[in-house]
């Protein structure tokens, strides 16, 4: 039987289970209604949907169902939507909302929740939980056909129960930083809203089409730039709008879903880009501020590069805040503009500020601050792009009024300026009528001075001419006696020459003596062609009789086929590898001593290898036994040079007479160099 501590600790037991049971159940109730219910009169056509009103499930893999969402374990994740922010943080996520309602009294209308961001890609709605039955699925990732109604937000429809609570749950997926924000509307507060909602736009749109056709017109009249950018700037505008409040994918694209994202990533780029290209042009800002410009320039085009990375990869939603640097940039610079005395700049600051306003509410909506969200707030930038396209048309317009008026201001200084020129011609014609009669008179005067001058000078022409005429002779005499002193001071050099060559060569000289006759190269070429072609040129292989100068120095060419020759070739100097003055010197040697001259004493004498001077030394030796015998004797050391007959030995056959003087001389061995035979000869 038990005791009375055991009933005792045991009652405890049950009583702590039960109270751990209740409060989990309190709990789980409590975190279930996280949100409060929305009070619902059919008096107040159209309620805000506070952060209060609803609760927040992120689902990091968007695989959670609505039986998942609606179980114990999930349920109690739910977040009120006033603890959270009003954005999608994490784009790409999917998030569940859960939306409690509460009807007050009769309802004799339908209550339809609007959703106000377009740019949601997916949308679950299910009516009729805790079932899927009747769910709503939609989005801008799907045709517009999707949708259960024909309006630019998504529009669904709640079935209320008269004084009865009702939950409502929506899967919501976006690729960018969505807001929750939505509102309750009855039948007659749509009624009221759309016909008011699309009149508004529809006299936006409207306005912003006049704006585009009628400068348009301008500039196919005109051919001014401007008005071509306003026009592009102006098309932009459009499509940002077109693609914010839905319109876009409603009218023009219902059957494109695929065109909502191109348009969500392009447009805000194409927006600023073509702002900055007119209003540069606008401002005149590379003559006016031409540094300033290249930096704006720059600026401007990151911007609007950073614009498309935030809409491809990065995914931010606080794209608009990369227009604040450029459009920064742009207010400076119509400031300054403005203060150098360029009037339609204030323009552009007015347009600015109000632009900047309107901004700044989008800016702290992204941000989820909805302190100033209304009905005016949410369309300010529809107001105010629609002032600033007036403004700044109208700007353009003054612009041109006073580029026009300064051209007629410019016209009439030059009017005055063609006035007094023409004053100016008719004293300066005045002033040369009387130039042109004092010129007659003078020149009458001079034309009696010329001819008496000239008399004079017919008299004094004759007396110069007659002595002349005895300068002539004198002169002839003299350039007589000149030439007959230039032939005999020539005769008498040459007869020096000759004299002096012929006690050289009647003797035994040495290399210094001998070249003092033959200092250089150029002496001894020209020696060397005066004696090959003392009877004339003779191509060897045409046998042309006409040749001109060729590129090496005394070279000759046949004007014919073009054939060169060089003065050492067909000569015993052809490939002759040591200097020519010294080959000279070499025969001269030979020859003075009938051959028997060694090779060793050559190459001391010349400073060569001694198997070079034996190989010319045999070279020189078969053209001394090939050549008659000259009674005379004279200069016959000099027709050697002109002997042809070894000419067609190739390079084997002197690499052998050097291997075979050095191994009969004892002399120093060089490697033979190969060399690659020429056409040309010499």
């Amino acid at each position: 039987m038990p005791t009375l501590p055991f009933l005792i600790s045991r009652f405890n037991l049950i009583a702590t289970a039960r109270l751990l049971w209740v409060l989990a159940i309190l709990g789980v109730s409590f975190a279930a209604r996280a949100e409060r219910p929305l009070p619902l009169d059919a008096r107040q056509p159209e309620i805000f949907v506070s952060p209060l009103n609803y609760s927040i499930l992120e689902d990091p893999t968007g695989q959670l169902t609505l039986r998942d969402v609606q179980q114990p374990r999930y349920a109690g994740r739910f977040v009120s939507g006033a603890r959270v922010a009003t954005n999608m943080e994490h784009p790409g996520s999917a998030y569940w909302l859960r939306l409690t309602v509460q009807a007050i009294g009769p309802q004799p209308q339908h209550w339809y929740l609007e959703l106000f961001d377009s740019h949601l890609n997916d949308i679950f709605f299910f009516p009729k939980s805790p079932s899927e039955q009747g769910r709503i699925h939609t989005g801008a990732d799907r045709p517009f056909t999707t949708r259960p109604y024909r309006y630019k937000n998504y529009l669904l429809q709640l079935p209320v129960a008269d004084n009865q609570p009702h939950t409502y749950y929506l899967r919501l997926q976006s690729n960018s930083r969505t807001s929750f924000l939505s509102k309750m509307r009855t039948e007659q507060g749509i009624a009221e809203h759309f016909q008011m909602e699309y009149g508004l736009l529809g006299a936006f749109y409207g306005m912003l089409l006049i704006m585009i056709i009628y400068n348009f017109c301008l500039f196919c009249f005109t051919g001014e730039q401007t008005y071509l950018r306003y026009v592009l700037y102006v098309l932009s505008c459009s499509l940002v709008f077109l693609s914010e409040d839905g319109l876009g994918f409603q009218y023009l694209w219902p059957g494109h879903p695929w065109l909502n994202r191109v348009v969500d990533v392009a447009s805000a780029p194409l927006l600023l880009l073509t702002f900055g290209y007119y209003a540069r042009q606008f401002l005149d800002t590379p003559q006016r501020l031409p540094r300033y410009d290249q930096w704006l320039r720059a600026v401007v085009l990151l911007s609007v590069a950073a614009l498309l990375l935030d809409g491809i990869w990065w995914k931010t939603g606080m794209g608009m805040g990369l227009y604040l640097l450029p459009y920064g940039m742009l207010f400076f610079a119509a400031l300054r503009v403005w203060q150098r005395g360029f009037l339609p700049a204030r323009f552009v600051l007015l347009a600015h500020s109000l632009v900047a306003v309107s901004v700044l509410f989008l800016i702290l909506r992204k941000l989820g601050i909805h302190t100033f969200t209304n009905t005016y707030t949410v369309y300010s930038m529809n107001a105010a792009f629609v002032v600033e396209v007036v403004v700044l048309s109208y700007a353009l317009g003054e612009k041109i009024r006073a580029i026009q008026h300064a051209t007629l201001k410019a016209q009439h200084r030059l009017v005055k300026q063609l006035r007094k020129k023409h004053d100016v011609q008719h004293r300066l014609v005045e002033q040369l009528r009387q130039n042109e009669e004092l010129k007659d008179q003078l020149n009458s005067e001079l034309e009696n001075l010329v001819a008496q001058r000239t008399a004079e000078l017919q008299r004094q022409g004759e007396t110069i001419a007659s002595q002349n005429r005895d300068l002539v002779q004198a002169n002839g005499l003299l350039a007589l006696q000149s030439a007959a002193i230039e032939k005999l001071n020539t005769d008498l050099q040459r007869d020096l020459q000759k004299a002096q060559t012929a006690r050289v060569l009647s003797q035994e000289v040495d290399f210094g003596e001998f070249s003092q006759i033959y200092p250089d190269k150029e002496a001894c070429l020209t020696y060397l062609a005066d004696l090959k072609w003392a009877h004339g040129y003779h191509c060897r292989k045409c046998g042309h009789d006409n040749y001109c100068e060729g590129r090496e120095a005394l070279s000759r060419r046949c004007t014919r086929c073009r054939y060169v020759e060089s003065a050492t070739a067909y000569t015993l100097l052809q490939k002759c590898k040591f200097s020519i003055v010294k080959a000279f010197y070499a025969v001269f040697l030979l020859h003075t001593h009938n051959g028997s001259y060694s090779a060793q004493e050559l190459s001391r004498v010349l400073d060569l290898r001694r198997a070079t001077c034996w190989s010319f030394s045999q070279k020189v030796l078969e053209a001394m036994r090939r050549q008659p015998a000259d009674p005379s004797g004279e200069d016959s050391w000099t027709r050697l040079l002109l002997d042809d007959s070894g000419t067609e030995l190739d390079e084997s056959a002197d690499e052998e007479l050097a291997v075979a003087g050095e191994s009969g001389l004892g002399l120093e061995h060089e490697p033979a160099k190969a060399k690659s035979k020429q056409k040309k000869v010499g």
